[in-house]
Formats: C-alpha cells, sequence, structure tokens
C-alpha cells in the first residue's frame, strides 16, 4: 500500500488512558477509577483525540474486563455530552483474565474494541491469544457490530490478520494499531514500522503505538507517512525524560500541536467515524 501523505490527510489521535498495568505510584496522574478515566477522556477529547482506549480496574487497582465498569465509563462520557469513540480493550492483562471475561466487553457493542492478533512473551508474562480465541472474537464482534483495532506487536500478527481477512472473519475498513517496543515484541522503530505498514492489504487504516520513549519519534514518524498516531499513560508515563506527564490530555495537546505544524488536520470524532467506516454518533 501507498503509506506517503496527500495535503490535507486528517489525522485520527488515540488516546490510551490507563491500560493494564501502569499504577499511580509510577504515575500520579494515571486514571483508575470509572470517574477518573471518565473525566480524562473527556479531557482528551476536549484536546483534540477522535478515540478514547479504556481498560477498566477493579476496587484493588488490578485489571479487570467487567462490562458494568465499561458501561459505568461509557454512561458518564456519553452524560457529559461528549461524541468521542470509545474503544474497549479485551487485552485482559495479559493473562490475567479467561478468554470469556476478555470477550465480554463486546457484547456492549462499543464502537470499536481491542483485536491483540496473536500471542507474544510481553515482559515476563505471556501473551496467550489463540487462533481459536481469535476466531471466536472475530465473530464477535462482527455480530454486535463492533471494528476490531486489529493489534499487531510484530509481523506473525499481521500475516495472522491477513490470513482472517482472506478467510472473511475480520471485514474492511481494516484499522491496524502497531505497537511497537513490548519486550517481545518488534522494537520501536522507523524500520519496523516501515516494515509493518508494507504488509498490511492495501486499502487499510493504520496507527502507531510507540511504547515508553519511542511513542513520541514513531508518531512523528507516522503523521509524515500519513498514518494514525495513539498517545497516552497506558504507554508511557513521561512527557519528557525524567519528566512525568501530568495528564493524558497534555501528551494529546503536544501532538496536535505538532500536527499543525505539518499540515496534518486533526480529525473530529464525526471525521473519524467517516474515515473507519462507523456510524454517525447519536448524541442526545
Amino acid at each position: 500500500m501507498s503509506s506517503s501523505m496527500r495535503s490535507g490527510d486528517r489525522l485520527i489521535i488515540s488516546a490510551a488512558l490507563t491500560g493494564s498495568w501502569p499504577s499511580k505510584e509510577q504515575n500520579p496522574a494515571l486514571p483508575v477509577t470509572e470517574e477518573e478515566i471518565a473525566q480524562s477522556a473527556l479531557e482528551c477529547w476536549h484536546a483534540g483525540a477522535a478515540i478514547v482506549h479504556l481498560h477498566v480496574r477493579d476496587d484493588a487497582g488490578k485489571v479487570t474486563c467487567d462490562p458494568n465498569r465499561y458501561s459505568k465509563v461509557r454512561d458518564l462520557i456519553t452524560a457529559a455530552g461528549s461524541d468521542v469513540i470509545i474503544n474497549m480493550s479485551t487485552g485482559g492483562g495479559a493473562g490475567q483474565t479467561t478468554d470469556e471475561e476478555r470477550m465480554a466487553p463486546v457484547d456492549l457493542k462499543p464502537e470499536i474494541a481491542s483485536f491483540d492478533c496473536g500471542s507474544l512473551n510481553f515482559g515476563q508474562r505471556v501473551f496467550v491469544n489463540s487462533p481459536q480465541f481469535l476466531d471466536e472474537l472475530a465473530d464477535r464482534m462482527t455480530r454486535f457490530g463492533v471494528l476490531p483495532e486489529i493489534e499487531c506487536f510484530e509481523p506473525g500478527h499481521v500475516q495472522n490478520a491477513i490470513r482472517l481477512i482472506d478467510d472473511g472473519k475480520l471485514k474492511p475498513p481494516n484499522w491496524f494499531q502497531f505497537v511497537l517496543g513490548v519486550r517481545g515484541g518488534s522494537p520501536g522503530t522507523v524500520k519496523q514500522l516501515v516494515h509493518l505498514v508494507d504488509m498490511i492489504p492495501s486499502g487499510s487504516h493504520w496507527s502507531i503505538c510507540g511504547i515508553g520513549r519511542a511513542q513520541l519519534q514513531l508518531g512523528l514518524v507516522a503523521m509524515g507517512m500519513g498514518g494514525h498516531v495513539r498517545t497516552g499513560l497506558e504507554d508511557n508515563l513521561y512527557y519528557h525524560k525524567g519528566e512525568l506527564a501530568t495528564s493524558n490530555a497534555q501528551l494529546v495537546e503536544r501532538l496536535v500541536r505538532i500536527a499543525g505544524e505539518i499540515g496534518r488536520p486533526v480529525a473530529t470524532p464525526a471525521e473519524a467515524r467517516e474515515i473507519l467506516g462507523l456510524k454517525a454518533a447519536a448524541i442526545a
């Protein structure tokens, strides 16, 4: 596929607010309660994010896939009049929840949900996404009208996605999220990003999620290539080396400023829906 940037291409910014593993001890700005997560989502929306990627935690701060908690966050966001696109995680904390628990948020019919397209070593854990799990998750997303965010941590995951696309289990428009820099996956380098972009089917949309210090570097490269960008405290707790980020919105605001400098107008949620083939939002 062509990855060159056309003049006026709108940039979709996703904000990954919480994740499964970061803690307030690492960065006090991390949102963990439903109220904090919803507030952070609204701040990111005001800052320019079209999509918010959600994880939720239990009362002890541990990752959970409890649909009631996801539903509460969504209700708080929409009650504030926001049309931000909600993307619910089915990651489940890399082995901390069962396959069925991981799929439960899909029943809420979010506009987007993550679809981790293969297994890998994830730090000191093994993140298992079996072919059977992916088949069932793809079927459930199709049934509930949820767009899969095809998360690929290395080239084999792209190949898994291509097989699922060829088999008709993942249907266009295809939305790829390349997650680079996880220990056990592909490194967070420009060379890896270009390789993965070259692998995906023509007409696919893609975004980059760089982990840690790779977040900003790869985000800038993706902007120049015509791709889209994910930022947020899930992936990177720092604004600069040694300087903790003060909020998810602070990270979004930086991308918005840079996008303006290079001529990438930032997509509103409505424009992102048009790009990704989602239905228009029905906001009261």
